[in-house]
């Protein structure tokens, strides 16, 4: 029974390493952006929305 406790236990661990790892490895001041997709953004907003 403790063993099994123990495998879950590392189980869990490796777990949560493998989440902090993945959240906090990128970039240091986040991802890059293209300066063409940023002016598509600011465009796409500016213009009105159309319903059918």
């Amino acid at each position: 029974m403790g063993l099994i406790l123990l495998e879950a236990l590392g189980a869990g661990i490796v777990f949560i390493l493998i989440i902090w790892w993945t959240m906090f490895s990128g970039r240091k001041r986040g991802e890059l952006h293209d300066e063409a997709d940023a002016d598509d953004d600011a465009a796409a907003s500016k213009e009105p929305s159309r319903r059918d």
